[in-house]
């Protein structure tokens, strides 16, 4: 299926039939133990997903733990991760039953979908250390490059643009740019709110990962607009005119040119 003939219908179709279903193994949709499953939802609370996944997490600071608690709450089994786990004990506690902690290696292994939120100078250490663990796997790439703390990288994105240089490292996996466009604590502020809720880019190559990651989207409180194949990252990555637009999903389709 080529990605121009996918519209923002049949991804969220695609989604709702089963792919994210099909990305979890059976053993994954079963319910964290003295946990129960909420089929009705909650007032103030989001809806609990229809199909548990497994998300890991590569990093836990203030993006990684921010889309945790989101997808926690959701009733997704979510990993943390750090060199240090065991310095993540009092987070992952406040996120609930269904968070735990654990290595860089054993996020990757646990994820059905996994989660780069580590400063963009790490990514050429992720492609040494797990070359051959990212083939295959769902990865929504949150991260971004910037001149004072990234270095050489940077000047690689500045060259090459951001997806480009992102498939270059997490090569083999099927990447959706998404979470990187903004700030975390506009997350935190706008996740489930009233009125509009505040549309999420989304660019990648691959459409069941664009509809997987769509869902996910959609379960942490927000609208997910697809504007492209990976190389429309770029459209709303740091510095560019997409960048920190704390505006409705119709919004923000309207202002990147996409087509509902």
């Amino acid at each position: 299926m080529h990605f121009n003939s996918v519209s923002r219908r049949t991804l969220l179709t695609l989604a709702a039939a089963g792919v994210l279903a099909a990305a979890v193994p059976a053993a994954a949709q079963e319910p964290v133990a003295n946990e129960p499953v909420a089929n009705e939802p909650v007032a103030n609370e989001p809806v609990k997903a229809a199909v548990p996944a497994r998300i890991g997490i590569i990093g836990a600071g203030n993006i990684g733990g921010t889309l945790g608690s989101f997808w926690a709450k959701a009733g997704h089994a979510v990993m943390l991760s750090s060199r240090h786990p065991e310095e993540l004990k009092t987070l992952v506690e406040g996120l609930g039953p269904r968070a735990r902690a654990g290595t860089p290696a054993e996020a990757i292994a646990f994820g059905d979908v996994v989660v780069v939120a580590v400063p963009y100078k790490a990514y050429p250490q992720l492609a040494r250390d797990y070359a051959a663990a990212w083939a295959g796997k769902v990865v929504i790439d949150a991260g971004n490059a910037t001149q004072a703390r990234d270095g050489e990288v940077y000047g690689e994105v500045q060259a090459q643009g951001i997806a480009a240089v992102s498939a270059k490292y997490l090569a083999g996996a099927r990447i959706v740019r998404a979470f990187n466009f903004a700030n975390y604590k506009l997350f935190a502020k706008n996740a489930h709110r009233d009125g509009g809720r505040m549309g999420i880019p989304l660019a990648g190559d691959d459409p069941q990962a664009l509809a997987t990651v769509s869902r996910l989207v959609e379960e942490a409180g927000f609208d997910p607009v697809v504007v492209g194949p990976l190389a429309k990252a770029d459209s709303f990555a740091m510095g560019s005119p997409g960048f920190g637009l704390e505006i409705t999903g119709p919004e923000l389709r309207s202002r990147l040119g996409v087509a509902r």
